[in-house]
């Protein structure tokens, strides 16, 4: 009976604690920054426009969800803030700020980004120009070789994970988002999430599948590979919904060619690059993320284009997106413990 009572009121108390925790959120205000509105919801908690209350400068806080913070949720969380706020490269989202306020809320706040994501771009606007998806795929490469140097793999790279926006005065800037999932190649100790199936069925990689164990950076180039592709064919690899076909796919089956999907020619090297991305066998892939960098470099499309273009495309179509909060993501993530 003792130990029924005692469950009871561990129960009760965790409760009580979600109840004061979710009168912060009502109350709009965290620490020094002011929430205007929810713009997105992930797995372990929510995202919101705000600003801080002095600067007057806008943010996005990420939070963890009242009603799941625990011990190993609030260790993930920090782990996550701890790896992003090591990269600093002008295509990776910045991170501000870390904090815990009074009531065991967890936040942490980074730089607000206006704009559009890779998933709402194909779903709004299909099919990208060669041109355009080789400008794009390069950035992502600048932000992924900065992380790879120091050990660090994304796992989750996908459409909602790159944004579009404006820095500077320049349109079509990459940030790459949600190094929630990210694992160090030579953390010490046990890892059991590394030894999860982590990632995006649609976009995740064959040995992320088959043994997560020999994820490496070239597993994160895999799935830049599959973001290539849904740019230039506005498709994704394989076509089926249920996750177990489509991880039974992504280890046995190569797509067909991008061109074959869309219905017409493309640039051969762009293709052939985008192809060699997914090979199955990680050692058939680019070497590394600056040398896909490299090779992206060397294709007949590359530099057509450039600042003008980008500018007027965003002029004609991107005047009310700007201002809407992004849609929920499209398809979620997936952790399968082992």
């Amino acid at each position: 009976l003792s130990g029924v009572a005692i469950f009871a009121f561990t129960l009760l108390v965790e409760h009580l604690q979600a109840s004061v925790r979710k009168s912060t959120l009502t109350a709009r205000r965290l620490g020094q920054y002011v929430l205007l509105q929810e713009i997105g919801e992930g797995a372990n908690g929510m995202v919101y426009r705000a600003r801080h209350a002095l600067l007057r400068r806008p943010v996005a806080i990420k939070l963890l969800s009242p009603d799941l913070t625990n011990e190993t949720s609030a260790a993930r969380f920090e782990h996550e803030v701890q790896m992003t706020s090591q990269l600093t490269h002008p295509n990776t989202v910045a991170i501000y700020d870390y904090g815990r306020t009074p009531e065991g809320l967890f936040y942490y706040a980074m730089e607000y980004l206006s704009g559009i994501n890779l998933d709402q771009l194909v779903r709004q606007f299909g099919p990208q120009s060669p041109s355009r998806v080789i400008h794009v795929l390069r950035q992502v490469c600048g932000s992924l070789a900065e992380a790879h140097r120091i050990g660090l793999i994304h796992r989750d790279i996908k459409p909602a994970n790159i944004v579009l926006t404006r820095r500077g005065g320049l349109c079509d800037v990459v940030k790459v988002l949600d190094f929630g999932l990210v694992t160090a190649r030579h953390a010490r100790g046990p890892d059991k999430q590394a030894k999860a199936i982590v990632g995006t069925p649609h976009f995740i990689s064959p040995e992320a599948v088959r043994n997560p164990d020999e994820v490496d950076a070239r597993s994160d180039l895999y799935s830049l590979g599959a973001v290539g592709f849904w740019l230039l064919t506005g498709q994704t690899l394989f076509d089926s919904e249920r996750v177990e076909d489509l991880l039974t796919q992504q280890v046995k089956f190569m797509p067909a060619l991008p061109s074959q999907r869309l219905g017409r020619p493309l640039t051969p090297d762009l293709e052939e690059i985008i192809m060699r991305c997914l090979a199955k066998n990680s050692e058939e892939r680019p070497p590394s993320a600056q040398d896909l960098d490299q090779f992206l470099a060397c294709c007949a499309d590359c530099g057509s284009w450039a600042a003008p273009e980008a500018e007027k495309w965003w002029d004609a179509n991107m005047a009310g997106i700007e201002a809407m909060p992004p849609p929920a993501m499209a398809e979620k993530t997936l952790i399968i413990e082992r």
